[in-house]
């Protein structure tokens, strides 16, 4: 006898879905985990979780698409019935007893980045409809959480101390309603100047007052360029931002985000990671993409050039005893789009980078970028504190030119990494100090794929890494830099992510793995099934025996039987 909807989906899970109701009659509140559906039909297991009664979010028949082409399957799907309904609303908990039999095995936990704009510049939720439906489909699918910007030139935009933090109390109430953890990211850096940036969030308005009368708390070139992403670490601890300095006005942000989100932290918001440079990564601004100013894959330029930083170099040289150093960074470094044979700094034989007063700069360039970090790191931990969150810091994968001599894109960014220096180890030692976790990028790349003349090194990089944060024993967690919806991609991160690099780590494994990003393409039908199959294998760990052929069939699975409120999050996606 054939099984209708309801039965299939309660036979996945183990649980008996009920398919017809009686007038006024509600539905059984009996829940079911994720990882449920990916196992042979077991016990009966049932949940006297507070979320069990929780309504399902309200998913309506998808609309007509707007453009004709790969959405016009969607036309004129079947209106969602109550046995679905159920079913997603089953998927999205899981029972105390399975929740810690997860807990005790090993495993990577995946989150989701929301888009960029997720808040308005209006602070409300920017596609409510679509982010609702969206994260009931993340859910389902067997995802830890997501991460979430908290940008400085929202919440803190038009006076100092004047938060709005609007739209982001409605989108973590919803991340709480659907179960799902929150890494929220506290983002001081202006959106709309790197790599993958969709809109433009500028810093605050009184922020940008301060810059536009004193020019040099923005990074600066040789050539007298300035850059607004992110106030120039140079002033740090000065007093320059209307009375407070730019590190006081991060501490005073993230107290704010502590005191309005307390009833939250450690429960739903589980990872604060602190912005600490453009794109929120602890980094210079070596290498914009704004205006055309860098192109892939050029060396970047010294951004040291700012009154502040001249002042701090100046101060190091004396203190070296050498204060003809002090005076200006390298001017034979080429231009942003060079490449490191073209300059007399960079090149292989007889470079600069090599010399007695370029080893000077080079270590005072990256120890400032160092300390910077510390300072913020510092205060990060003060205000955390007995909260339950873990503090994270994001580290760019610079990995165009790693196999050069020179590392020439590594050096202009801050990192003093060159085939005689780790320049990773210190970072990781930094982080250690505060117990924090080291986020990397660049997880899901692999070096044949990358431009050879450019000597791309990816894996190689990503290797370096992690054998730094063992040896300071610190947590390594990843993202991928690009979109990727590929099989290849997602092996490439889960070979990564076993950290099998030296062959004593077998008790070790990535702290989390944080995906870029929630948008339409990956929920295209090809893209979500792949997806549910690598969140699968990264729960399941490094020591699964399961090939990807018999989770990719799973998958298709539960694919199939969830596919209304997934097509409903993609069409709700769409610009």
């Amino acid at each position: 006898m054939a099984m209708n909807l309801g039965h299939q989906i309660g036979t996945l899970s183990g649980k008996q879905i009920p398919t017809e109701f009686a007038a006024g009659e509600q539905p059984s509140s009996a829940t079911a985990s994720p990882s449920a559906v990916w196992k042979s039909p077991a016990g009966n297991l049932r949940s006297n979780s507070p979320q069990e009664n929780a309504s399902p979010p309200m998913l309506t028949p998808p609309l007509t698409p707007n453009s004709a082409g790969e959405w016009s399957y969607l036309i004129n799907l079947p209106m969602l019935r109550p046995d679905l309904s159920v079913a997603c609303q089953a998927f999205a908990t899981s029972s105390p007893l399975e929740m810690t039999v997860k807990d005790e095995k090993k495993g990577v936990s995946v989150f989701v980045m929301m888009p960029l704009d997720s808040v308005t510049n209006g602070n409300t939720v920017n596609r409510k409809k679509a982010m609702n439906a969206s994260l009931h489909a993340l859910k389902s699918a067997g995802m830890e959480g997501i991460m979430i910007d908290v940008w400085w030139g929202l919440v803190e935009r038009e006076a100092p101390g004047a938060y709005n933090w609007g739209g982001y109390t409605e989108l973590l109430d919803m991340a709480k309603k659907h179960g799902l953890k929150v890494q929220a990211v506290m983002s001081f850096h202006q959106c709309g100047s790197n790599v993958g940036d969709s809109c433009t969030i500028p810093l605050p308005k009184w922020v940008r007052e301060e810059m536009e009368k004193d020019s040099d708390l923005a990074y600066t070139d040789q050539w007298g360029r300035r850059n607004y992403e992110y106030v120039s670490l140079g002033c740090d601890s000065l007093l320059v931002l209307k009375g407070r300095s730019p590190v006081q006005c991060y501490a005073d942000f993230m107290r704010a985000f502590k005191d309005n989100f307390k009833h939250l932290l450690g429960d739903t918001i589980v990872e604060i990671q602190v912005g600490m440079g453009p794109a929120g990564e602890l980094r210079y601004p070596s290498y914009p993409e704004e205006n055309g100013m860098w192109k892939f894959p050029g060396i970047g330029a010294f951004q040291c050039y700012d009154k502040y930083m001249l002042s701090s170099l100046k101060a190091a040289a004396e203190a070296a005893g050498k204060p003809e150093w002090g005076s200006t960074g390298p001017t034979d470094a080429g231009h942003y789009n060079s490449w490191p044979e073209d300059t007399p700094f960079f090149k292989k034989d007889g470079g600069g980078w090599n010399s007695q007063y370029d080893e000077f700069f080079l270590s005072w360039y990256s120890q400032t970028l160092i300390e910077h970090g510390e300072r913020i790191l510092s205060s990060a931990s003060s205000v955390f504190e007995a909260t339950g969150v873990k503090i994270s810091v994001k580290v760019a994968g610079i990995h165009w030119h790693y196999g050069s001599r020179s590392h020439a894109a590594e050096l202009t960014a801050g990192y003093y990494n060159t085939r005689f220096r780790d320049g990773y180890l210190p970072m990781a030692q930094m982080v250690a100090r505060y117990g924090a976790v080291f986020n990397f990028t660049c997880i899901e790349m692999r070096d044949h794929e990358q431009p050879q003349d450019a000597l791309c090194a990816p894996e190689n990089l990503v290797r370096q890494v992690g054998l730094a944060t063992k040896e300071a024993q610190v947590p390594l967690a990843g993202e991928n830099a690009l979109p990727r919806y590929d099989k290849s991609a997602h092996e490439q991160i889960l070979k990564a992510s076993s950290l099998n690099i030296d062959g004593s780590s077998n008790d070790r494994e990535m702290f989390a793995f944080t995906y870029l990003r929630m948008n339409p393409s990956l929920f295209l039908p090809d893209n979500w099934r792949r997806f549910v199959a690598f969140v699968k294998k990264m729960n399941e760990g490094k020591d699964s025996r399961r090939c990807w052929e018999q989770v990719e069939r799973e998958a298709e699975h539960f694919v199939n039987v969830t596919e209304p409120f997934v097509q409903e999050a993609a069409l709700a996606l769409m610009p």
